[in-house]
Protein backbone atom coordinates (compact mmCIF):
# COMPACT_ATOMS: atom_id res chain seq x y z
CA UNK A 1 0.00 0.00 0.00
CA UNK A 2 1.31 3.56 -0.64
CA UNK A 3 1.38 6.30 1.47
CA UNK A 4 2.43 9.87 -0.05
CA UNK A 5 3.20 12.30 3.11
CA UNK A 6 0.70 14.93 3.17
CA UNK A 7 0.42 18.80 4.66
CA UNK A 8 0.97 18.21 8.34
CA UNK A 9 -1.80 21.00 9.27
CA UNK A 10 -3.98 18.94 6.71
CA UNK A 11 -3.27 15.90 8.54
CA UNK A 12 -3.91 17.21 11.74
CA UNK A 13 -7.09 18.29 10.20
CA UNK A 14 -8.11 14.76 8.72
CA UNK A 15 -7.51 12.85 12.25
CA UNK A 16 -9.78 16.05 13.94
CA UNK A 17 -12.60 15.03 11.53
CA UNK A 18 -12.27 11.55 11.84
CA UNK A 19 -12.95 11.51 15.54
CA UNK A 20 -15.35 14.39 15.52
CA UNK A 21 -18.60 12.17 15.60
CA UNK A 22 -16.64 10.02 18.88
CA UNK A 23 -15.97 13.57 20.25
CA UNK A 24 -19.40 15.27 20.01
CA UNK A 25 -21.12 12.41 20.90
CA UNK A 26 -18.77 12.60 24.19
CA UNK A 27 -19.26 15.86 24.79
CA UNK A 28 -23.09 15.87 24.45
CA UNK A 29 -23.18 12.96 26.86
CA UNK A 30 -20.90 15.05 29.46
CA UNK A 31 -22.98 18.06 29.02
CA UNK A 32 -26.17 15.68 29.93
CA UNK A 33 -24.30 14.29 33.04
CA UNK A 34 -23.15 17.53 34.55
CA UNK A 35 -26.78 18.59 34.13
CA UNK A 36 -28.13 15.46 35.95
CA UNK A 37 -25.32 16.55 38.40
CA UNK A 38 -26.49 19.63 39.10
CA UNK A 39 -29.73 18.24 40.75
CA UNK A 40 -27.97 14.66 41.93
CA UNK A 41 -24.79 15.04 42.43
CA UNK A 42 -22.61 15.29 45.12
CA UNK A 43 -23.01 19.35 45.24
CA UNK A 44 -26.82 19.26 44.81
CA UNK A 45 -28.83 18.70 48.35
CA UNK A 46 -29.71 15.30 47.18
CA UNK A 47 -26.29 14.43 46.99
CA UNK A 48 -25.15 15.96 49.92
CA UNK A 49 -27.20 13.56 52.21
CA UNK A 50 -25.90 10.34 50.43
CA UNK A 51 -22.09 11.96 50.69
CA UNK A 52 -20.13 11.72 53.81
CA UNK A 53 -17.00 12.36 52.04
CA UNK A 54 -16.28 14.75 49.08
CA UNK A 55 -13.65 14.04 46.17
CA UNK A 56 -11.28 16.58 45.88
CA UNK A 57 -9.87 17.37 42.72
CA UNK A 58 -6.37 18.07 41.97
CA UNK A 59 -5.18 20.91 40.48
CA UNK A 60 -3.17 20.12 36.89
CA UNK A 61 0.26 21.28 36.98
CA UNK A 62 1.44 23.65 33.55
CA UNK A 63 3.85 20.77 33.00
CA UNK A 64 1.26 17.98 33.05
CA UNK A 65 -1.25 19.97 30.91
CA UNK A 66 1.25 20.84 28.49
CA UNK A 67 1.79 16.90 28.20
CA UNK A 68 -1.62 16.16 28.29
CA UNK A 69 -1.71 18.73 24.84
CA UNK A 70 1.08 17.00 23.40
CA UNK A 71 -0.22 13.31 24.10
CA UNK A 72 -3.47 14.81 22.82
CA UNK A 73 -2.02 16.01 19.65
CA UNK A 74 0.50 13.35 18.71
CA UNK A 75 -3.03 10.96 18.84
CA UNK A 76 -5.31 13.01 16.87
CA UNK A 77 -2.05 13.22 13.72
CA UNK A 78 -1.54 9.87 14.39
CA UNK A 79 -5.27 9.23 13.75
CA UNK A 80 -5.02 11.74 10.68
CA UNK A 81 -2.14 9.63 9.16
CA UNK A 82 -4.42 6.19 9.34
CA UNK A 83 -6.90 7.63 7.72
CA UNK A 84 -4.90 8.97 5.08
CA UNK A 85 -3.49 5.92 4.44
CA UNK A 86 -6.80 4.02 4.68
CA UNK A 87 -5.95 1.97 7.49
CA UNK A 88 -8.45 3.40 9.92
CA UNK A 89 -11.92 1.16 8.45
CA UNK A 90 -11.00 -1.78 11.12
CA UNK A 91 -10.75 0.81 14.22
CA UNK A 92 -14.60 2.88 12.48
CA UNK A 93 -16.01 -0.55 12.29
CA UNK A 94 -15.05 -1.57 15.44
CA UNK A 95 -16.39 2.31 17.00
CA UNK A 96 -19.46 2.31 15.13
CA UNK A 97 -20.26 -1.52 16.15
CA UNK A 98 -19.67 -0.72 19.64
CA UNK A 99 -21.77 3.20 19.37
CA UNK A 100 -24.69 1.20 18.02
CA UNK A 101 -25.10 -0.63 20.62
CA UNK A 102 -26.09 1.91 22.76
CA UNK A 103 -29.70 2.70 22.70
CA UNK A 104 -29.34 6.49 23.56
CA UNK A 105 -25.78 7.28 22.53
CA UNK A 106 -26.21 5.59 18.64
CA UNK A 107 -28.34 8.08 18.03
CA UNK A 108 -26.51 10.49 18.65
CA UNK A 109 -23.16 9.44 17.38
CA UNK A 110 -25.31 8.91 14.05
CA UNK A 111 -26.32 12.45 13.80
CA UNK A 112 -22.79 13.28 14.79
CA UNK A 113 -21.40 10.91 11.75
CA UNK A 114 -23.77 12.23 9.43
CA UNK A 115 -23.08 16.32 10.30
CA UNK A 116 -19.50 15.25 9.70
CA UNK A 117 -19.61 13.56 6.97
CA UNK A 118 -21.15 16.34 5.16
CA UNK A 119 -17.50 18.53 6.02
CA UNK A 120 -15.10 15.56 5.74
CA UNK A 121 -15.95 13.88 2.00
CA UNK A 122 -14.52 15.41 -0.94
CA UNK A 123 -16.17 17.26 -3.04
CA UNK A 124 -17.14 14.79 -5.72
CA UNK A 125 -17.89 12.37 -2.83
CA UNK A 126 -20.31 14.99 -1.04
CA UNK A 127 -23.71 16.57 -1.68
CA UNK A 128 -22.82 18.21 -4.99
CA UNK A 129 -25.38 20.81 -4.50
CA UNK A 130 -23.83 22.21 -1.18
CA UNK A 131 -21.87 25.56 -2.34
CA UNK A 132 -19.51 28.03 0.18
CA UNK A 133 -21.48 31.31 -0.26
CA UNK A 134 -21.30 34.90 1.30
CA UNK A 135 -24.10 36.12 3.08
CA UNK A 136 -24.75 40.17 3.40
CA UNK A 137 -26.65 41.27 5.94
CA UNK A 138 -29.02 43.79 4.84
CA UNK A 139 -28.60 43.62 1.27
CA UNK A 140 -24.94 43.64 -0.78
CA UNK A 141 -26.05 47.19 -1.72
CA UNK A 142 -25.34 48.42 2.11
CA UNK A 143 -22.32 50.59 2.97
CA UNK A 144 -22.40 48.47 6.28
CA UNK A 145 -23.18 45.15 6.18
CA UNK A 146 -22.06 41.88 8.46
CA UNK A 147 -20.29 39.07 6.05
CA UNK A 148 -20.60 35.45 6.86
CA UNK A 149 -19.14 32.63 5.47
CA UNK A 150 -21.81 29.60 4.95
CA UNK A 151 -23.05 27.01 2.90
CA UNK A 152 -25.65 26.82 0.11
CA UNK A 153 -27.96 23.72 0.48
CA UNK A 154 -29.57 24.15 -2.87
CA UNK A 155 -29.12 26.57 -5.71
CA UNK A 156 -33.24 26.89 -6.19
CA UNK A 157 -34.81 29.04 -4.13
CA UNK A 158 -38.50 28.93 -1.66
CA UNK A 159 -40.92 31.40 -1.59
CA UNK A 160 -42.03 32.90 1.44
CA UNK A 161 -44.00 35.40 2.01
CA UNK A 162 -43.81 36.03 -1.97
CA UNK A 163 -40.26 36.50 -1.81
CA UNK A 164 -37.27 34.16 -2.79
CA UNK A 165 -35.44 32.81 -0.18
CA UNK A 166 -32.42 30.54 0.02
CA UNK A 167 -31.49 27.87 2.41
CA UNK A 168 -27.89 28.18 3.99
CA UNK A 169 -26.14 26.29 6.42
CA UNK A 170 -23.88 28.17 8.82
CA UNK A 171 -21.71 26.11 10.86
CA UNK A 172 -20.06 26.60 13.85
CA UNK A 173 -16.28 27.26 15.20
CA UNK A 174 -14.09 25.46 15.93
CA UNK A 175 -16.16 22.15 15.54
CA UNK A 176 -18.19 22.43 12.14
CA UNK A 177 -20.77 19.90 13.41
CA UNK A 178 -23.37 21.83 14.31
CA UNK A 179 -24.71 25.18 13.38
CA UNK A 180 -27.77 27.07 12.16
CA UNK A 181 -29.97 26.72 9.14
CA UNK A 182 -30.86 30.32 8.21
CA UNK A 183 -33.60 31.23 5.12
CA UNK A 184 -32.43 34.49 3.71
CA UNK A 185 -33.45 36.96 0.86
CA UNK A 186 -32.10 35.58 -2.23
CA UNK A 187 -29.94 38.84 -2.81
CA UNK A 188 -27.78 38.37 -0.16
CA UNK A 189 -26.27 35.54 -1.26
CA UNK A 190 -23.10 35.69 -3.36
CA UNK A 191 -20.98 32.89 -3.98
CA UNK A 192 -17.74 32.21 -2.60
CA UNK A 193 -14.87 31.05 -4.69
CA UNK A 194 -13.87 28.17 -2.11
CA UNK A 195 -14.41 24.19 -1.93
CA UNK A 196 -15.60 22.54 1.25
CA UNK A 197 -12.19 21.83 2.57
CA UNK A 198 -11.70 25.63 2.63
CA UNK A 199 -14.97 26.24 4.65
CA UNK A 200 -13.91 23.75 6.99
CA UNK A 201 -10.76 24.83 7.49
CA UNK A 202 -11.69 28.07 8.00
CA UNK A 203 -13.89 27.44 10.56
CA UNK A 204 -11.77 24.36 12.49
CA UNK A 205 -9.07 27.20 12.72
CA UNK A 206 -11.43 29.37 13.88
CA UNK A 207 -10.33 31.97 11.10
CA UNK A 208 -6.40 31.29 11.23
CA UNK A 209 -6.23 30.07 7.83
CA UNK A 210 -8.52 32.38 6.15
CA UNK A 211 -5.76 34.48 4.05
CA UNK A 212 -5.29 30.55 2.20
CA UNK A 213 -8.78 30.40 0.93
CA UNK A 214 -9.77 34.19 0.53
CA UNK A 215 -8.31 36.00 -1.96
Amino acid sequence: MKFKPNNPFRTLLTGLLAMLPLVATLLLLAWTWQFVAEWLGPDSAFGRLLTRVGLGVATTEVTGYLAGLVLLTACVYALGLLVEAGLERGLARMVNFIMHRIPVVRTVYDVSSKLVSLFAKPEKDGLKSMSAVWLHFGGKGSEKTTVLLGLLSTSVPVMIGGQAFHAVLVPTAPVPIGGGLLYVPADWVEPADMGMEGVTSIYVSMGVTSSQYIK
